[in-house]
């Protein structure tokens, strides 16, 4: 990403994509014949970068261990799932071996799938937010000369020193995504020459008016002179998981393993940052407990799904009788409330608190399987 990597040697190609001309060069996607004829489901894994080994710990925390025994080698085992391979791949190599059916599913960003994917109907997204790798694809333009006083797209797009003679020259490695973005917002007058990395150099060294890349922090845009405009953000990314609509269609059992893996996926994110808070509390009954629970509002809204607590009774023999005046209380909170929610319940009169992080939530069907299988038509 532009704000998190270290400063590597600019290399820039010669030629350059000018918006009179198709957006991007067009490829032809060849359908694996043995697509047809395997029974594993192939789940692309992207090899480089950090979203490597957060796609990793991501799985491992869904209990999908992945079993790379050799890593000179690209397929790995996935214990749980008998049927499923992962394959370690470039990141824009899952994209394109999902649109040849040499992959089934890929986990890789959003922009990878939005610039090397471009627009194909056949890839469908079933998760749209793993919840790391987070950045955005974002114009960016010098801070100093005559962009000094530029803050928008609008003006940047007004700017009399643009002509056909003389476009706005933009260095970008998304050469699909950047031509599209800039018809689609009023730039007339842009020609885009593909960069390979180093992107924030290109205008201090002439070569670019204006950059369109990753940016995260936004750390390495500040360091180079350079500055984001109103407007200018083109895509918000983070990892996905990815699916080829024919694999889901025809293979046997996609749509089962599928169904698995999202469903793992989305107990694990719901979970994740939650905290189980149990609680002993006196009272004369259920009830009363749960009316002085619920007379704090804020307390009450800590409640998983915001259902209230779930308030159980504690049975102890006292003097040869069974007693029930101790109830023990429920509930789930975010980690940022933790503590706060301990101090209400002690204020409350609850004792003996017990905070456990919590590891999967498990809801009724998922909204995204329905989503999905809505895409299908099914």
């Amino acid at each position: 990403m532009l704000a998190a990597n270290p400063p590597k040697r600019p290399f820039f190609l010669t030629h350059s994509l000018h918006l009179s001309s198709s957006p991007s060069p067009s490829f032809k996607i060849t359908c694996s014949a043995a697509a047809e004829e395997r029974s594993e489901f192939r789940l692309g894994l992207p090899n480089e970068g950090h979203i490597t080994a957060d796609t990793l710990d991501l799985l491992k925390d869904c209990q999908l261990s992945i079993k790379h025994i050799n890593p000179c080698q690209y397929v790995a085992k996935i214990p749980e799932l008998s049927n499923l391979e992962g394959w370690f791949q470039r990141p824009k190599d899952i994209v394109r071996k999902l649109l040849s059916r040499d992959l089934d599913l890929g986990i890789t960003g959003l922009d990878t799938v939005s610039e090397y994917g471009q627009g194909s109907e056949d890839l469908i997204i079933v998760h749209d937010a793993l919840g790391y790798g987070e950045c955005h694809l974002s114009l960016a333009i010098p801070k100093y000369g005559i962009f000094e006083n530029i803050n928008s797209l609008n003006k940047l797009a007004q700017m009399p020193q643009w002509t056909r003679e003389k476009p706005l020259r933009v260095a970008t490695g998304f050469t699909y995504l950047g031509p599209k973005f800039a018809k689609e917002n009023g730039l007339d007058h842009v020609s885009f020459s593909t960069a390979d990395e180093a992107l924030e150099a290109a205008p201090a060294m002439g070569i670019a008016d204006a950059i369109l890349g990753l940016v995260s922090s936004g750390i390495t845009l500040k360091e180079n002179n350079l500055k984001e405009i109103e407007g200018g953000v083109v895509l918000r990314s983070q990892a996905v998981l990815v699916a080829s609509k024919r694999s889901l269609l025809k293979m046997k059992s996609a749509l089962e393993t599928t169904h698995e893996i999202l469903e793992r996926l989305e107990a694990h994110l719901k979970a994740e940052g939650q905290y189980t808070v149990v609680a002993n509390m006196r009272g004369n009954s259920a009830q009363e407990v749960a009316e002085r629970v619920l007379s704090q509002p804020s307390l009450a809204g800590f409640s998983l799904k915001g259902k209230g607590p779930t308030i159980s009774t504690v049975y102890c023999k006292r003097d040869g009788q069974i007693k029930a005046d101790y109830y023990t209380i429920v509930i789930c909170v975010p980690k940022k409330a933790l503590y706060k929610s301990v101090q209400q319940l002690r204020a409350f009169g609850g004792s003996r608190v017990r905070c456990s992080p919590v590891t999967c939530i498990c809801d009724e069907e998922t909204p995204r399987w329905r989503e999905l299988l809505s895409k299908l038509g099914l």
